[in-house]
């Protein structure tokens, strides 16, 4: 968590950070809270203080055979138990609101962060690639799908429910595919790919910094104390959770991993195709560097930059976006959103998010390093997503469709999809 003396000296920040990131923080509790576990502290320790010197005297005073001095001591030193046994109880609960209060404080926005109230005052910086002319009107990706026979949307929600799917055939070899190629891509730029768990310990989820505020998007286990996890990120940081790592570099991972959120609060909002699904499957860029903001800066980019290369090697256009304090989860510090363009939505949508969180995670979850000096610091961490699928698809399928309904594969495709240059139209 954020450190407390922090939150104290910097309260206009803190609160503005709250209103920016529109978080409920009970900013005035927690101080109170903090106030009197500072008391109960002072006076528990004073009261143990104080016992173990009565204790030690009525040693002295048994060993000298004064017994009734001694007895009369140990009134005292029972009395002390029973107010260090409530006085204990009281700390003992200052410590669990401070902590749970404390949760709910706020990264820090960086400077070039925009303020903003939600995605709608999100920034474009630049965009890259050619938007395709259509001769014709296209197909939306679950036309293509069907047309095709590479996605079932009704057998799907038989099985699962609403925004469910099934992949097949040339639609599961896309899918892997895409998840193939940023693989590839990222171990060739010093990335090592790891497949890590997906259900985790509700710890995981609180030091990475999707609980508490996350949970109505997650599923849990009943029973089992254990949830499913959205990202690889909540997996891959907890990994390293009480340790002190090297990072004379930057630690580089990349997760493979399914991935499940609820979505709620969306019902109405793309409910078509494969845009809002419970279930998918994500390659997460997750670095760790050390605690200096030019580095995190510069390992940002990189994995931006990484998220960038794999969308250009799939030919599609795209943009990058400043993200807004309003659109920010809880945890981070500094978001690009890259958006592809979809044209069935006539629109960008989003597919990767880039976030710098400082230290953020690093101190919930307790992982330090030594710095040139021995000393012991946070270190800061950062995740990009590299390709999540089947939302690619939609862009994929959409932007690669040719008028008699066949699709183009990118040439970076092909190798993992049996040399097939494209998906040909069935005739009809």
């Amino acid at each position: 968590m954020l450190d407390m003396n922090w939150i104290r000296e910097n309260q206009e920040l803190v609160r503005n950070t709250a209103l920016w990131k529109r978080v409920d923080l009970a900013l005035d509790e927690l101080l109170e809270w903090d106030d009197k576990r500072r008391v109960l502290r002072r006076d528990t320790e004073q009261h143990r203080a104080e016992r173990n010197t009565l204790t030690k005297e009525i040693e002295q005073l048994l060993r000298r055979g004064e017994h009734a001095a001694g007895e009369r001591i140990k009134e005292q030193v029972r009395a002390l138990n029973t107010l260090l046994g409530t006085l204990e109880a009281d700390l003992a609960e200052a410590e669990r609101r401070c902590g749970e209060l404390q949760l709910l404080v706020p990264n820090p926005v960086s400077a070039d962060t925009p303020i903003g109230k939600d995605d709608s005052e999100n920034v474009e910086l630049r965009r890259s690639g050619t938007l395709p002319e259509f001769g014709f009107a296209p197909r939306d990706h679950v036309e293509l799908g069907e047309l095709h026979g590479i996605l079932d949307i009704p057998r799907g929600v038989k099985a699962g429910g609403p925004r469910s799917y099934v992949l097949k055939g040339a639609g599961l070899d896309l899918h892997l595919a895409v998840q193939r190629l940023a693989l590839d891509v990222l171990t060739g730029r010093g990335f090592t790919a790891m497949d890590v768990p997906v259900i985790v310990r509700p710890e995981a989820l609180e030091r990475t910094g999707f609980f508490p505020g996350g949970r109505d998007q997650t599923y849990e286990l009943n029973g089992e104390n254990r949830w499913l996890a959205g990202t690889s990120e909540v997996s891959l940081v907890s990994l390293y959770s009480d340790e002190t790592v090297e990072l004379d570099e930057p630690m580089r991972l990349a997760g493979m991993s399914a991935c499940f959120r609820r979505e709620v609060g969306s019902a109405g909002r793309d409910v078509r195709g494969l845009y809002r699904v419970h279930q998918f499957s994500k390659i997460e860029q997750v670095v760790f560097c050390r605690n200096n903001p030019d580095e995190s800066e510069q390992m940002l980019q990189e994995i931006l930059a990484n998220a960038e290369h794999i969308l250009q090697l799939l030919e599609l256009p795209y943009r990058i976006v400043a993200v807004c304090s309003g659109d920010m989860s809880l945890k981070t510090h500094k978001q690009y959103d890259v958006e592809t363009w979809m044209p069935s939505r006539d629109a960008y949508g989003e597919t990767h998010s880039a976030s710098n969180l400082h230290d953020f995670q690093a101190r919930r979850s307790n992982i330090r390093y030594r710095d040139e000096h021995g000393r012991l610091q946070y270190c800061h961490t950062l995740n990009n997503t590299a390709v999540a699928t089947p939302r690619i698809l939609i862009p994929l399928l959409e932007n690669h469709q040719q008028e008699d309904g066949s699709i183009c594969i990118p040439a970076a495709l092909r190798k993992y999809m049996n040399g097939l240059e494209r998906l040909e139209a069935p005739q009809v």
